[in-house]
């Protein structure tokens, strides 16, 4: 089982608790054609009405490791 849209959302909370900073992306996300307008649409929504597709981070292993703690991934 993968991570779904009900996953990410801990996932967002334990990063940001962590100081790391995520890269998030939403559905809306990909019905626009360029940056900014990627950037619009997050910031048009608060944060616990984001429609989480996938997350990116960047950290030490073990911090990582905490945050996606529990999730499944498929490979």
């Amino acid at each position: 089982m993968a991570p779904t849209g009900r996953h990410f959302p801990r996932a967002l909370e334990r990063a940001l608790s962590r100081n790391v900073k995520p890269a998030v992306y939403t559905e809306d996300m990909f019905k626009t054609t360029h940056d900014a307008a990627n950037r619009e649409v997050v910031k048009a929504v608060i944060r616990a009405e984001l429609n989480l597709v996938g997350l990116a981070m960047r950290a030490e292993r073990k911090v990582i490791d905490k945050i996606v703690d529990g999730l499944k991934f498929h490979g």
